[in-house]
C-alpha cells in the first residue's frame, strides 16, 4: 500500500536518471562567474559574487500525481493499493524544476519522456530483482 497526499491532488515533475547525468556533464566545462553586480544589501539567493553557479536539472513539466501512478500501474501491469491521506504540513500542492537557467548557459533540456522513463526503470527493476 502506498500513502498518496493530499487525495493524489498534487503536481510533481519527475526526471529520469539519465537526463541528470546528461545535464550534469553539460555544466562540467561551463567554468562560472560571479556576478559583478551583485548587491550584499539586497542579496538574491540565486547569484553571487563567488564564481558559482547551481542549476536545477529537471523535466520542468508538473504532472498529476495520480498520473504518475497511473503510469508505474501500467507499466507493471497492475493497480496499486492506495491509502489516500490529507495534505501533509508543510507540504507543497505544485512544485517543479525552474530549469530556464541550465536551457540558457547549456541549451541542454531534459527530453525523457515519463513512459519511456518507468518502463526503462521497471525492465530494470524486473531484470534486478527477478520480479
Amino acid at each position: 500500500t502506498i500513502d498518496v497526499f493530499n487525495h493524489g491532488d498534487m503536481m510533481r515533475d519527475f526526471t529520469y536518471i539519465d537526463d541528470i547525468a546528461d545535464g550534469t556533464v553539460k555544466v562540467l566545462d561551463r567554468i562560472p562567474q560571479g556576478n559583478p553586480e551583485f548587491d550584499h544589501k539586497n542579496p538574491d539567493p540565486a547569484s553571487s559574487h563567488a564564481p558559482y553557479r547551481v542549476y536545477n536539472i529537471g523535466n520542468h513539466t508538473p504532472m498529476q500525481l495520480m498520473d504518475f501512478i497511473g503510469t508505474i500501474e501500467a507499466a507493471l501491469g497492475q493497480t496499486a493499493k492506495k491509502n489516500f491521506l490529507p495534505m501533509q504540513d508543510g507540504d507543497v500542492q505544485a512544485t517543479y524544476a525552474d530549469i530556464d537557467e541550465l536551457v540558457r548557459d547549456t541549451g541542454f533540456k531534459p527530453e525523457t519522456t515519463l513512459e519511456y522513463g518507468i518502463g526503462k526503470w521497471v525492465a530494470w527493476y524486473r531484470e534486478h530483482t527477478g520480479k
